[in-house]
């Protein structure tokens, strides 16, 4: 069970959407808004959750066409997100929107998010602990995710918010920027060549 924590751990903690927009509306429109965006990360990733484990997103995902579209649009999108990161100047400015995304938001980026996908799939196919009872295996897998999922996105949206409030140089602000953008290049990267690859 330790193995199995410290593997959710390192899956969830590694930059992808969820947490780098999560830093970006806390960073562009504070506390209240980025706990309600929080909020619908968490329910999407518990509804992707929730898909893997009744097998409804394997029979979705099955469909070659769905699976292309699907890739597709999250891939859009996050190319979308990592441009409107890298051009936003000297501003600190992750996601740049006239409202911030709200709950709703959250929830629909962690529909189309590869990265929930992946990691729900290693933690509900990986690291079997009690082979005897699969549903109470199933059901501490869930549990220990959650546990460990809050505290990491609560950090990440602490980090947004502390950057708020920092008064950085317009060069580190571009560094800051930058950095954001290639992260999310190397994310889209990551899920184009795991779903290109035989």
């Amino acid at each position: 069970m330790v193995t199995f924590a410290l593997a959710v751990f390192f899956l969830i903690v590694t930059p992808g959407p969820g947490v780098l927009s999560l830093a970006g509306v806390g960073s562009g429109f504070g506390a209240g808004p980025g706990r309600r965006y929080l909020l619908g990360l968490f329910l999407g990733n518990n509804l992707v959750l929730f898909a893997v484990v009744t097998g409804a997103a394997a029979l979705i995902l099955a469909d070659p066409r769905i699976r292309t579209l699907l890739m597709a649009a999250s891939t859009a999108y996050l190319l979308y997100l990592a441009a409107r990161i890298a051009f936003a100047g000297a501003r600190i400015a992750f996601i740049e929107r006239a409202t911030p995304p709200g709950v709703r938001g959250g929830i629909l980026l962690q529909v189309i998010n590869p990265k929930a996908y992946a990691v729900n799939t290693a933690v509900v196919s990986g690291f079997n602990f009690l082979p005897g009872n699969v549903p109470v295996e199933v059901m501490l897998k869930v549990l220990v995710l959650n546990v460990i999922w809050l505290p990491i996105h609560f950090g990440w949206l602490w980090a947004g918010l502390r950057l708020r409030e920092l008064a950085l140089a317009p060069s580190t602000q571009r560094r800051v920027n930058m950095a954001m953008a290639t992260a999310m290049l190397v994310v889209v990267g990551l899920a184009v060549w795991t779903q290109l690859r035989p």
